[in-house]
Order: structure tokens, then sequence, then C-alpha cells
């Protein structure tokens, strides 16, 4: 009896853990004809295929996976966005999944990942993964982020960091992280605050703890979102134009996210314009097309003469992710302005 609970003990103590892959498609699922062009069809290939091309992650986990959707992550939409987002909140829930692994299309995964850190609630493991190789290229990247990935899913200090972004040998915090560059493999950035760990061949360190709220101690529940409002991102130019604010209220816009010049100043008419807007009831975040750094109060611009919020340093798409979120609970300007410092 004695050996016999010996060896249970021994079972469990050598069980791996399970992670769950959600497959959305993108560019690790990408094919092409060719294994020197960058021309390819992004989420052609499924799941099951991604797991089995890559036999060392059964060494790191039991691995179950699902496919979400199979898209390029441009055509990422409020439907699928919540479909993902639903599921990967039902599957944490389970107490035998130990956390979730979501591979992704990199055009618009700052902006999921985000949305996830907001929403879902859990302590376990989130953690998005992408390729700017397709898998047919020559020396594709896919493989090994993806393996990377689920190291870190199954690595205890992953727990309590909110969603994570594993590419390139970095992980990155979801709030923190852009994609810099149309076609490096090291595109992934967090201009603000860096990286928070390193994962290579397998091997996790953290170095850092991401500090804004998320997932477990956020406000938003994705229990709670049934849709999303409408929010656009006008971009700031030179000699600028009022009529996208206008065109963007007649389709009935709620939010607007301003990526403005520099420390998101406007064009004196968009300016006007969106003065308007807020008269109007629709809610206006001044963030900066630059890319990095944060929106100062005061600026040039008087915010609180134009009922204008200010992004804090998260960047148009990011801003927008928020603000959308935001809307579903609130249209009270001083709580959403507290939700960009917060978030």
């Amino acid at each position: 009896m004695r050996l016999l609970w010996s060896l249970l003990f021994v079972g469990v103590c050598w069980a791996k853990p399970l992670i769950y892959v959600l497959a959305t498609g993108g560019t690790i699922a990408g094919n092409s004809n060719s294994h020197l062009s960058s021309a390819y069809k992004a989420g052609v290939v499924g799941v099951d295929v991604l797991l089995k091309a890559v036999p060392q992650l059964q060494e790191l986990a039991t691995l179950k996976g699902e496919q979400i959707s199979n898209i390029g992550s441009q055509e990422m939409d409020n439907v699928t966005l919540l479909k993902l987002a639903r599921r990967t909140q039902a599957l944490l829930d389970k107490p035998e999944v130990q956390g979730v692994v979501i591979t992704h299309g990199t055009d618009t995964m700052e902006e999921s990942a985000y949305f996830l850190d907001l929403v879902v609630h859990s302590k376990k493991p989130i953690v998005f993964v992408g390729a700017m190789r397709n898998a047919s290229s020559l020396s594709a990247d896919g493989p090994l982020n993806l393996y990377n990935a689920v190291a870190v899913a199954v690595n205890k200090e992953a727990q309590d960091k909110g969603v994570l972004v594993v590419m390139d040998d970095a992980i990155h915090a979801a709030r923190e992280v852009s994609k810099t560059n149309t076609t490096h493999t090291d595109t992934f950035k967090s201009l603000n605050t860096g990286p928070i760990g390193s994962v290579i061949y397998g091997q996790v360190h953290f170095y850092m703890q991401p500090l804004r709220k998320h997932t477990f101690n956020s406000a938003f529940n994705i229990a709670n979102i049934k849709s999303l409002p409408r929010v656009d991102i006008l971009y700031a130019h030179e000699n600028d134009s009022p009529e996208f604010v206008q065109a963007a209220l007649a389709k009935g816009a709620e939010g607007l996210i301003s990526a403005g010049m520099g420390n998101g100043n406007l064009f004196p008419s968009v300016l006007n314009a969106l003065a308007t807007a807020t008269e109007n009831g629709v809610v206006v975040v001044r963030s900066s097309r630059v890319g990095s750094g944060e929106i100062t109060q005061p600026g040039e611009i008087n915010d609180a003469k134009y009922k204008f919020l200010t992004s804090d340093n998260l960047n148009p798409a990011k801003a927008r992710i928020l603000l959308m979120v935001g809307l579903t609970k609130t249209h009270d300007l001083k709580t959403l302005q507290r939700y960009f410092l917060e978030y």
C-alpha cells in the first residue's frame, strides 16, 4: 500500500501542467508558395499542425488546442475579440487549467492583449505569441516563439502579472508593448518601460512587475460586456481637417481618440470640432502619434476648458481599447480619466 501511495505521489508531482492554446490565425499560421517571399496567406495553418510542428512542447506541458478563428489580425473585429476573451475566461476558471497561450497575428496583437488584460479575471498566465515570418519561410520564427510562450505559461513566476506578450526572446506586459517595425523579428518593444523579462530557449527570467491594474484586480469583467461601443481614432497632421471628426460623429462614435501631434496637439479647426463633440456628450481622449511618452496635464491645450481627457502614456490603439471598455461602465469624465491613470 505504501508503494502504491508513493507511486501515486510521484505521478502527481511529475504531472505536466495543462495549457490550452487558442489559435486565431496570423502570420504564425501563414503559408506561402516560396520559402523566400514576403507574400503569404495568414491563418491557413490549423492549431493542431502548429503544435505538431514543435514536438518539444510535449516536454513542457499537456497541450490542448482550439481554433477561435483563421484570420490575419488586421481582420480582428469586436465579435471575435469578445469570443476570444470569453473562451479564455471560461478555460481559466477550470481548476485543472494552468494557463492559456494565444497565437495571434502581430498587426493588432497589442490591442487584443490589452483588451484581455482589462477584462479577463484570473491570476493564471495568459500569453500572446505570434511570428513575423510565416510557417513556410526560411528561418521561420514561429516555432521557437511558441515554445517560449508555453515555457512562460508554465512558469510559476508568470502568475499575477496580467496578460503577457512573448516575441523574439522577450516578455512584455500587454499594456506596454507595441509593434514598432513592419518586418523585423524584434518588432515588439515596450517603448516607455522596456520588457519585463526574457525567455531564451525556454529559460524564463523575470526582472520587473507590471504596476498598473489588470486582470484579477480590474474593475472590468468580460462577463458583463455584451458589446463594445464605437470609438474611432483620428490621426492628426499639418493642415488637418475637421471633416473626419464630423464623419465619425455621423456614424455614431461614442468616443474619439485623437492621435495628436507631439504632446497631443491639434490643428485649430480640429480642436474646435472636438470641443463641439464633447459638448454633445462624445468622449474625446488626447493621445499622440509619436509612439511613446505621456500626454501632460497641463499642456498647450486646456483640457478642462474643452472637456478633453488624456491617455497618460497609452498610444492611440491602446487608448481606444481602454475607452471602449470604460464606456461599457460609465460616461462620467472624472471616472474615465481615472481609468487612464490606473490601467
